[in-house]
C-alpha cells in the first residue's frame, strides 16, 4: 500500500525521483503512468494497472462516456520504468496536461501513486473539502 506526501523536482530531462519507500516491495519494475483525476498523474504498479484497465474495458462501449474516457486514458498512458536512481520519465504530454514544470507532489494513495505539480496539489489540497468528503462517504467509518 503507497503511502505518504513527498516533494521532488523534476530535472531537465523531464525526469522525477519515486520515493524509494514507494517502491520497496514492488515485485515489479514495471509501471504505467496516466492521466489522473483532478489534475494529477496516476502512476500504477504494472499488475494493478491490468486490473484497473480490464474493469475500464468491461465498461459498455455503446455508452459515449465509456468510449471517451476509455479512449484519453489509454492513448495517453504510457509504460514506465525506474532507473537505478529510482527516477522516471514524464512524457512531455503527461508533464503539459498536470501542469508540471519543476515542482511536483508524490503522493501514495493505496494502490496507486499520484503525481501532482506543487500549485495543483496546493489549491487541492487547500480547498477544505476533505471534511465534506467524509461527510459525503459516510458509509465509511475511520
Amino acid at each position: 500500500m503507497f503511502l505518504g506526501r513527498y516533494e521532488y523536482s523534476l530535472d531537465a530531462k523531464g525526469r522525477l525521483a519515486i520515493p524509494a519507500k514507494l517502491r520497496n516491495g514492488e515485485e515489479s519494475e514495471d509501471w504505467v503512468l496516466a492521466q489522473g483525476l483532478d489534475g494529477c498523474l496516476f502512476l500504477y504498479p504494472a499488475p494493478v494497472w491490468r486490473e484497473v484497465a480490464e474493469r475500464i474495458q468491461s465498461l459498455a462501449t455503446n455508452q459515449r462516456a465509456a468510449r471517451r474516457f476509455a479512449r484519453l486514458l489509454f492513448s495517453g498512458a504510457v509504460e514506465v520504468s525506474p532507473d537505478k536512481q529510482g527516477r522516471i520519465g514524464i512524457p512531455v504530454h503527461l508533464r503539459r496536461w498536470a501542469a508540471l514544470e519543476r515542482e511536483a507532489v508524490v503522493v501514495g494513495v493505496g494502490r496507486r501513486i499520484e503525481i501532482w505539480s506543487s500549485e495543483n496539489w496546493k489549491s487541492y489540497s487547500d480547498d477544505g473539502g476533505y471534511e465534506d468528503a467524509a461527510e459525503t462517504l459516510g458509509e465509511i467509518d475511520f
